[in-house]
Parts: structure tokens; C-alpha cells; sequence
């Protein structure tokens, strides 16, 4: 069990203790972040989870995403130049409660009541804070006491918790107990729904009860291509896996194995791929039932050479533009692989830290603003539009061996950076051959700020000769210190199975307070 703290992975090792598998763990998991990561993840957020079968041996993929408000519209959210993207028409339908019902109900052996068990004791009987996650908590200080009806229930005081002191949260039990006791059905339906039509209309939305009520996850069939013999599964749009998928067909054409790790020259054409896969993803994932997605044209390896033959060894490409496709901020990751081999690849976000900072009346979680991943432009695919789910930046993601076993689930945080994570993590594992642990601690880059054009932050672990020669092929680099290194390249974890002795062996990000551990 991997996550990105100690204490949330102790609920999932506990539920595994417990009789439950890989789903169940990593819902209690999640669950569990909720309370004690609660400006990265959390109930008023969305989720996303792969599920490995060990005894049929596929991968299945749920979607625990929300859509917008039946009624809103570009014009009332503001239009093009007034669009708040953490204001209450950013605000979507919450994912999470639904998806975490989902996957226990359909790949776990658990009640949802013992699932959600360690997390609502987390809330009730408190736990000290981080020094990470505390001053998270601190940036959005100002946010949550400027938001009615309830911002300040996320506050100590009118303040963030300090590093070390304790924190409960009866509130978000309530709640937790609540869909314990009645299933999804009692929050979308019962009075959490209500605090939250009030929350968001008080704030000047135009959510309603009839929005949550209509709401529903849906299960998927997983995206997927080969990367050297080993297949990479992600989940489809509205999610930007498929960005991954589209980098790695590229640098399929490449022997990165022959290249030196942390040289000018992989790293180039790594952010080269990714730059051209973000530059089609961007123009084209949204939400397939109002837009269709030519998904398996952008997949295929002939369009894969064609942008290939983009990339120069000798000069960055000036501008990446999305090509002619034949026929057509916070989050947490967290992964578990259970005995028999079944593996949950897990993530839920917020997406801005607090998302809105939106808090509803003695519910104790924020609502997220997962709207501000609509584009104001109305003829795009991604535009803002009523009933509709947002292009999404969390994803999952699964490894498997060429001959169909397991290898592990793995993800890396942090918005735009989720599949430039994805992409290096496979890079570091199938063509480099490293244990999860060095795969996680690898230094990574970082396209930040507006894919596929904008700055590339690179951790200043890679060499300065590194960095200078990408800058004088054209990358526009700016060095991540380890200050800046958490929030800019994301967190991430991996859990790879050994084959032949059914071995677990997991790895956690230095860059956070998380752990992986195994029974």
C-alpha cells in the first residue's frame, strides 16, 4: 500500500488486514486523505480508479468524475473574461462519494461502512498535521475565510493548523457515517446534498438539488498502448491519460535505453514527445458523450511517426501545435496490490488546493473547482457547457508485462505534470530497469504552467551542463529548487509485482510525507 501519507496508508494496510483486497484498501485510503490531506483531496472532489483482475486477468477502469450544473452556461459563468476559475460556477458535481461506492461495490469484498471505518476515526479523534501539508493549508488561508457559509470550519482559529498540532474533524464524519449508513443515495439525496446546493448558491451558482441526484460514475473501458512489449493502461477522456500514451508511442520510435540518464539528450526528446502529445490532447479530450474523441486514431503508431518525425536532435520545436488526427493543482495518488495480485490504481483531487474553498454547512470539506478545466472558447470540444464533464487532469495508471501479468500500479500529482510523470516513471522502469523506489526518486520535468508551450521547470538534481544545453536547444528551462519541487513535479508512487515470487515492492515519494508499505 502506497500513499502520499503515513497515516492514510495505515488505513488501507488495516482494511487489507481486515480481510479486504486492493479495492477496498485503496478506498479506505483514499477516504482516509480526505480527512488528513484535506487541502489536496476530499469528498467535494472527483475520483479516478484502474482495477487489475489477477484471476481474469484484465484491467477495468471507473470514472468518479462530476459534471457541470444542468443549467450554466458561458455567459452566466462570466463569459470569456470574467470566468472566476475558483468561483461557484467552477464548481462541478462532486465524484467522489459515488466513486468510492462504485469501486468497492464492484471490485471489493467489503461493506462500504467497514471501508470508510479508519477514516471516520482519523476525523473524530484527530491527528497531527504535517509540516507539508500545513503550509498547503497556508496558502489558502485568505480563500477559506473569505468563503460563506462555512470556510472558516476548515480553519483552527481563523488560521491553517500548524505543523504538529491536532486536527479533527467531526464534521466530515458526520458525513462519512452518513453514506456509511445509507450508501450513495444519502449523500446525493440526503442533506449533504442540501448544504451543498445552499453553499454553492449562496456564492452565486446555480447548482441544484437535481444536479446531485441525476449524478452517476461510469465504468469503462480502460485506453491503452505498448511501450516496448509491457502495455500502459490509463482511463479515457474526459481524463488526459491518453496524453501519456500519445508521449510514450512517440519515444517508442527512440533507444532510450541507450542513453545516458539525466543527459541533455533523453531529456530533450522526452519533453519533445510530451510537448506534441499535450499539444493534440489539449485540442482534443473532453467529454466524449457531448464531443466524440478520435481516440483510437491519436493512439495509433502511425500517427505516433508522424509527429515523430517532428523532433529535431539539434533544436527544440518552437511552437508544438496539435496535428491532423487520422479520421477525425492538488491531488493525491495512492495505489494497493493485494495477495492474490489484484492491483487498484487510485486518485482523488480537489483540483486547486481547497478547489472552490466553497465549504458546505457541517459537512467539513470544500467543493472542488474541477470547472476551471473547461475552455471559454464555445467552439471547442472542451468549452464550457451545461451537464458536461470537464477535461480532467487526474489520472491512474497500469503496467503490465508482456505476457499480460501485473508489473504494478503507479501515478504521479500534480495537474498538467500528472501524465509528463506518467511518461518519465515508464521510462525509468521498462527502459531503464529501475526499482520502484529509484523510479519515484528519479529527477523529473516539468512542462508546469501551460502545456505544451510553456516554461519546463527541471529539478536542480539534474546536472547544470543539463540544464544549459536544453536552454541552448530552445527549451525555455527554469531549475526547481527543492523548495518548489513538490508543488511543480507532483508526488508519486509504485507498486511493482514480482512474477515469478508474487514479491510487492513499493515506492513513495521522497517529495511528500508519504510511505509504502507492505504486510
Amino acid at each position: 500500500m502506497a500513499s502520499s501519507q503515513p497515516l492514510a496508508t495505515m488505513a488501507g494496510i488495516a482494511v487489507l488486514q481486515s480481510g479486504g483486497n486492493a479495492a477496498d484498501a485503496a478506498v479506505a485510503t483514499a477516504a482516509a486523505l480526505a480527512v488528513v490531506e484535506p487541502g489536496s483531496t476530499g469528498i467535494g472532489g472527483d475520483c479516478f480508479c484502474l482495477f487489475y483482475s489477477a484471476s481474469r486477468g484484465v484491467v477495468e477502469a471507473v470514472n468518479g468524475s462530476g459534471r457541470s450544473p444542468l443549467s450554466l452556461t458561458l455567459e452566466m459563468a462570466g463569459g470569456q473574461a470574467g470566468f472566476d476559475p475558483q468561483g461557484p460556477h467552477a464548481v462541478t458535481v462532486p465524484g467522489t462519494v459515488a466513486g468510492w461506492a462504485d469501486t468497492v461495490e464492484r471490485f471489493g469484498r467489503m461493506p462500504v461502512a467497514e471501508v470508510l471505518a479508519p477514516a471516520i476515526a482519523l476525523a473524530e479523534d484527530g491527528f497531527p498535521v504535517t509540516p507539508i501539508i500545513s503550509r498547503g493549508w497556508q496558502r489558502q488561508e485568505d480563500l477559506l475565510r473569505m468563503r460563506e457559509p462555512a470556510g472558516s470550519d476548515l480553519l483552527a482559529d481563523g488560521r491553517a493548523p500548524r505543523a504538529g498540532e491536532v486536527w479533527r474533524n467531526p464534521p466530515i464524519a458526520r458525513v462519512m457515517r452518513t453514506v456509511a449508513e445509507g450508501g450513495p443515495d444519502a449523500f446525493y439525496k440526503g442533506w449533504p446534498a442540501r448544504a451543498i446546493v445552499e453553499a454553492v448558491q449562496m456564492n452565486g451558482g446555480c447548482m441544484t438539488a437535481d444536479d446531485l441526484q441525476a449524478h452517476r460514475s461510469t465504468f469503462e473501458d480502460p485506453i491503452s498502448t505498448t511501450y516496448r512489449g509491457h502495455t500502459v493502461y490509463e482511463c479515457p477522456p474526459n481524463g488526459q491519460g491518453m496524453t501519456a500514451l500519445m508521449a510514450l508511442n512517440i519515444l517508442e520510435g527512440f533507444d532510450i535505453g541507450s542513453t545516458r540518464p539525466r543527459s541533455a539528450e533523453v531529456l530533450h526528446l522526452t519533453i519533445e514527445a510530451v510537448r506534441l502529445a499535450f499539444a493534440d490532447a489539449r485540442a482534443y479530450i473532453a467529454d466524449p458523450a457531448r464531443s466524440p474523441v478520435p481516440v483510437t486514431a491519436m493512439l495509433s503508431k502511425r500517427y505516433a511517426a508522424e509527429r515523430r518525425r517532428l523532433i529535431s536532435p539539434d533544436a527544440a520545436i518552437e511552437i508544438a501545435t496539435a496535428g491532423r488526427i487520422p479520421g477525425g493543482s492538488d491531488t493525491v495518488y495512492l495505489c494497493a496490490v493485494d495477495g492474490e495480485g489484484n492491483a487498484c490504481s487510485f486518485i482523488n483531487s480537489n483540483y486547486h488546493g481547497f478547489g472552490s474553498g466553497i465549504v458546505p454547512r457541517d459537512c467539513g470539506f470544500s467543493l472542488q473547482n474541477r470547472g476551471a478545466g473547461f475552455v471559454l472558447d464555445p467552439g471547442h470540444p472542451n468549452a464550457l457547457e451545461g451537464g458536461k464533464r470537464p477535461y480532467h487532469t487526474i489520472i491512474p495508471a497500469m503496467l503490465t508485462r508482456p505476457d499480460g501479468a501485473l508489473m504494478g500500479p503507479f501515478g504521479v500529482m500534480g495537474a498538467w505534470n500528472q501524465p509528463q510523470g506518467h511518461a518519465q516513471a515508464v521510462i525509468n522502469l521498462v527502459d531503464r530497469g529501475m526499482d520502484p523506489q529509484g523510479a519515484i526518486d528519479e529527477p523529473r520535468f516539468s512542462i508546469y504552467d501551460d502545456p505544451p508551450n510553456g516554461e519546463i521547470w527541471v529539478e536542480d538534481a539534474i546536472p547544470v551542463g543539463t540544464i544549459s544545453a536544453l536552454a541552448e536547444l530552445g527549451h525555455p528551462v527554469r531549475p526547481a529548487s527543492a523548495a518548489l519541487r513538490t508543488g511543480v513535479v507532483g508526488q508519486g508512487q509504485i507498486i511493482v509485482r514480482d512474477p515469478d515470487t508474487g514479491v510487492l515492492w513499493g515506492g513513495s515519494d521522497p517529495r511528500g510525507d508519504g510511505c509504502a508499505i507492505g504486510l
